[in-house]
């Protein structure tokens, strides 16, 4: 329970975004007698970060059971250096279990805790631990759960479950090559945060080998603490050269694994990104595994294949090319196969993305699909936008018909396995989102035990302006009808990611800051998801011009609507791409825009990762002048408003550098600004105190520039 003199920002500080206490991380599994098995993660209650491992049978009417505690295995040892990373890069804030795996039969688990590897029993919770040399990364368990496979010191051992010693089955790392770690930039930006994979016979492993030894090195240290050596990182910035990616195969059960190990060979320079790895396929399949690799622009993709029968030969086929400019859209769960061998990906097909078979689309062309679930006989279960503010769950028939699952107002999120589906679904009218077992007709809530927030968000959707752009209006709880309200800006409006959505919990902080005494718009605006390929498109080599318009003209159709909108007072916030795109609405538009707040902004996208910033921009090798026009540091004589940045020194995405940069870029032009450095912090900021004192440090910054209610 919350104290009564508790603020909103301690409240969703301490509970970490309201994420502690909500089961996540579902797996589904079919047991050996045919019924199903769900098996999740949640914390005991909403203040509590430490992950445990839990359990609802199908059999059992979907009753759940705890299975493992996370806190009778805490040793609270040193997290692996890699342990961090893979952490930073899902932006995972809580402890304990964080990840597990699962065999297919749903009979055992393997997880780690503080760098400790473990297997578990879901039947009886015994908990073995696994012999291990050091702090493990990723354990994974083997599809029959008789092996699992770890990285230890950026090696891949294998130890099985009679308990032996593990083994290594890849050579050893160096100070510059690790094996069965996803790399930088395939886990920032690719969505893909594993290094091996299991193949159906659960004898053989693929293996990734990433080799950073042409990759600059960046130097991150913490000011605060002079006596530490700053710590060595890795990182690409755009133009300069990426890490070297290959794949491997090695038989865990061969005399000497580590030894036998086989690369699977395709055009590096050509295609230097691994994107995707499948292999997940039915046991009849003689296809083991499905490969993406992408050009360096990312505007080809060579889809290849592993058959059963290569397995000792160590050759990928390759099954289709695909091309798409301005680039190729990255999509969960494809490309993949059907149990016929039929590949199932989504393409972007006259402008709508659609699931297609054999190249051939057949998802309806109302419906934008943006990930593929599962795979049945008949189609597929995907996760789709009819509108851009839902996502609902359908089921899409290879003949084309399609049956929407889910609540068509609602933004709901799924993993699916035959007729079992477990849906996240999210309401304007919730501040949280609600989670079933749809199993046939049943549906079976799962418990949360999730924070309910101290504010209650009062949220008008609307579409505005020629583009017809979404967004969302916030008024203080304290509004009556005459009053007008400074203005405070809330967008990301970058690729990946929305904001507008029809989901009450997520404008939770957008209500906390309207009641302070603002008015808080939230806008959507091109390059955003949702919306398909040609909205998305349309920052190509820009990642400044429209996505700024769209938060101008969005602001003004909303002033044409709600009187309450003061707009000779507008303040603008945002933490990443938000912050690049607040710093720059002061710069670029200050008769629009009168205050800003940029956390963690991209300053000059020259400093930024090479996979995204190539994607939007092009290689600056190749042509500089998109990077001339999108640089902050450009602009920095600009700037005549009040701006407030925010930038974690242990940054390590959006490194400080951006912030420090353009602070020295806008003092050497004269220009007053602030700059507020965080001390430990990384691009995420999970520290109860400093993410509580952010928030009311905004709120300081805009009423001493916007003042208050009039």
């Amino acid at each position: 329970m919350t104290g009564q003199s508790e603020s909103f920002a301690r409240q969703r500080a301490r509970t970490r975004g309201f994420r502690l206490g909500a089961p996540r991380a579902f797996r589904i599994a079919r047991r050996t007698d045919g019924s199903a098995r769900v098996v999740f993660i949640r914390s005991e209650d909403g203040r509590s970060p430490s992950g445990d491992l839990w359990v609802a049978d199908g059999n059992s009417g979907w009753k759940e059971r705890c299975v493992v505690r996370a806190v009778t295995l805490i040793v609270s040892g040193e997290l692996p250096a890699a342990e961090l990373a893979r952490r930073e890069r899902l932006r995972e804030v809580t402890s304990g279990i964080t990840a597990y795996s699962i065999d297919t039969a749903g009979e055992h688990a393997a997880f780690a805790v503080d760098g400790v590897p473990y297997r578990v029993d879901l039947d009886t919770g015994v908990v073995s631990e696994l012999d291990h040399p050091g702090p493990v990364v990723d354990p994974q368990i083997s599809p029959d759960g008789r092996f699992v496979a770890y990285v230890c010191g950026g090696q891949v051992r294998v130890v099985d479950g009679n308990h032996e010693e593990a083994r290594p089955v890849s050579p050893v790392a160096t100070d510059t090559i690790t094996w069965g770690l996803a790399d930088f930039i395939a886990a920032e930006e690719l969505e893909r945060h594993r290094g091996m994979w299991w193949l159906p016979d659960s004898t053989h492993l693929l293996i990734e080998r990433a080799d950073d030894s042409a990759v600059a090195t960046r130097w991150i240290g913490d000011p605060a603490q002079p006596e530490r050596e700053p710590m060595a990182h890795r990182y690409p910035a755009a133009g300069t050269a990426n890490a070297e990616v290959s794949l491997h195969l090695t038989d865990v059960t061969a005399q000497e694994p580590g030894m036998a190990i086989i690369e699977l060979p395709w055009d590096h320079r050509a295609f230097p990104y691994l994107a995707s790895v499948h292999t997940s396929f039915a046991a009849s399949s003689p296809i083991c595994a499905v490969v993406a690799v992408l050009t360096r622009d990312q505007q080809r993709q060579q889809i290849l294949q592993l058959h059963v029968r290569d397995l000792h030969e160590g050759s990928l086929v390759v099954r289709a090319e695909r091309e798409q400019r301005p680039w190729v859209t990255v999509m969960g769960g494809v490309p993949t196969v059907d149990s016929t061998g039929a590949l199932i990906e989504i393409l972007n097909i006259d402008g709508i993305f659609r699931a297609c078979r054999d190249g051939e689309p057949f998802s309806p062309t109302d419906m934008n699909v943006e990930a593929v679930l599962d795979i049945t006989a008949t189609g597929v279960v995907v996760g789709a936008y009819v509108d851009p503010t839902t996502r609902v769950i359908a089921t899409v028939n290879f003949d084309g018909a399609a049956t929407v699952l889910t609540d068509a107002n609602a933004w709901t999120s799924a993993v699916v396995e035959g007729d079992v589906r477990v849906e996240a679904s999210a309401r304007l009218d919730e501040v949280s989102s609600r989670v079933h077992i749809a199993d046939g007709e049943a549906r079976v809530g799962i418990e949360s035990m999730a924070e309910q927030p101290t504010v209650t968000p009062h949220v008008q959707l609307m579409r505005v302006a020629d583009r017809t752009l979404a967004s969302a209006l916030l008024l203080p709880s304290q509004h009556q009808p005459g009053m007008t309200w400074p203005v405070i800006c809330s967008p990301y409006g970058g690729p990946h990611a929305q904001r507008v959505i029809n989901a009450g919990g997520a404008y939770l902080t957008e209500q906390w800051l309207a009641d302070q005494g603002f008015a808080v718009v939230v806008i959507d605006g091109r390059g955003t998801p949702g919306r398909g390929p040609q909205w998305e498109y349309a920052v190509h080599h820009d990642l400044a011009g429209p996505v700024l318009q769209d938060q101008v003209d969005g602001l003004h159709a909303l002033a044409d609507i709600e009187t309450a909108l003061d707009l000779t007072r507008v303040g603008i916030r945002g933490w990443s791409f938000g912050g690049y795109l607040a710093a720059l609405a002061v710069m670029e538009r200050p008769e629009v825009f009168h205050a800003a707040v940029a956390g963690a902004p991209v300053t000059d996208w020259r400093l930024y990762d090479t996979a995204y910033t190539e994607r939007y921009l092009g290689n600056p090798n190749d042509d500089a002048s998109p990077y001339e026009r999108t640089s902050l540091l450009t602009r920095a004589a600009q700037l005549t408003r009040p701006l407030l940045l925010i930038h974690g020194l242990a940054d390590d995405n959006v490194l400080a550098a951006h912030t420090l940069q353009l602070s020295s870029a806008l003092l050497a032009a004269g220009k007053a600004h602030n700059v507020l450095p965080l001390s430990g912090v990384t691009h995420m900021t999970p520290q109860e105190i400093v993410a509580e004192n952010l928030l009311l440090t905004e709120v300081e910054f805009f009423r001493s520039h916007l003042g208050t209610t009039s």
